[in-house]
């Protein structure tokens, strides 16, 4: 039972792991497309 339970965390953990980095490299694309966009507006 134990080691399910470790197993649930540690997959907890890459999931969440996984989610935040993949908003933070979509937030930055996004911002670096925007910055662009601004550019070509300007």
């Amino acid at each position: 039972m134990k080691t399910l339970f470790k197993f649930m965390v540690a997959s907890t953990l890459v999931v969440g792991g996984v989610l935040v980095a993949g908003t933070i490299f979509t937030t930055k694309k996004i911002d670096k497309y925007g910055d662009d966009l601004q550019d070509f507006l300007h």
